[in-house]
């Protein structure tokens, strides 16, 4: 099983005692040259005039941008604690068992602009940058990473099960090779008995489903009607109702319906 997550925007900046980026420490060793490129980059528009508008952020992330100059030797902590948003935050992967962590570390793995992919235990510090972004000297960032994470990705999801819990943005990096069972998870909210798809949520009930791959007993699905049953498995608690749909264009669709 591999699960898939989007980074989040918001991040918590590790303490000042922490150890400096080592791009050569990360996980997937074989991404460090598109990392030192799209580092680079990062860095030289951060400390532009026209940062902002590049970047595509406003005035009050100002602080940030100015922070993304100094990543080489800015203090890292494990991107499970960096990583802060309403996913991580129901995820929960800083608070899990030994077993728990063994899991993530085996399963998950995180899709990210400035990264590639990294594991929850990797060392990064807090920065800023979308997966949409166009860096100068790099262009789009789904197309500049695409070979580097098919040559590191495909291998490993051959024959897997892939629960896909990206975004649109950060599915445009890679996408599964036919050879996986490549799920994409989608959350809906029902009420007076109409369905719509809901962002915010969606974020929550993708953490909470993670979780749940995490920290349930047994073993780890292996197809995607094990993981419907697994995601079902939540109904009446988390979820209304769990809906697995058929194959479209590589990929089904697994339908978790929130109130």
């Amino acid at each position: 099983m591999l699960v898939l997550l989007p980074p989040s925007e918001g991040k918590t900046p590790p303490r000042a005692r922490g150890p400096q980026l080592d791009l050569s420490s990360l996980s997937s060793p074989d991404l460090f040259p598109v990392r030192e490129k799209v580092l680079d980059a990062l860095i030289e528009v951060s400390a532009s005039t026209d940062a902002l508008q590049v970047l595509g952020v406003g005035a009050s992330l100002d602080a940030e941008i100015a922070r993304n100059v100094q990543l080489r030797s800015a203090p890292t902590r494990e991107a499970k604690h960096v990583y802060s948003g309403v996913l991580y935050a129901a995820a929960g992967l800083d608070r899990l068992t030994p077993t728990g962590r063994a899991r993530a570390a085996e399963s998950v793995r995180i899709v990210s602009g400035l990264w590639g992919l990294v594991a929850p235990d990797d060392l990064i510090p807090a920065y800023r940058l979308s997966m949409g972004t166009h860096l100068p000297g790099i262009g789009s960032l789904p197309g500049a990473w695409r070979g580097a994470l098919g040559v590191e990705l495909d291998a490993r999801a051959d024959g897997e099960l892939v629960v896909d819990c990206r975004s649109a943005t950060y599915l445009a990096a890679w996408h599964p090779p036919r050879s996986s069972d490549w799920v994409q998870v989608r959350v809906l909210r029902e009420l007076d008995g109409k369905r719509s798809v809901v962002s915010h949520n969606a974020k929550h009930t993708r953490g909470v489903l993670t979780r749940h791959l995490l920290t349930r007993r047994g073993r780890a699905p292996q197809d995607a009607e094990g993981l419907a049953r697994v995601a079902a498995e939540l109904v009446g608690s988390a979820l209304l109702a769990v809906e697995l749909g058929p194959p479209t264009r590589g990929a089904r669709t697994l339908e978790l319906v929130v109130a």
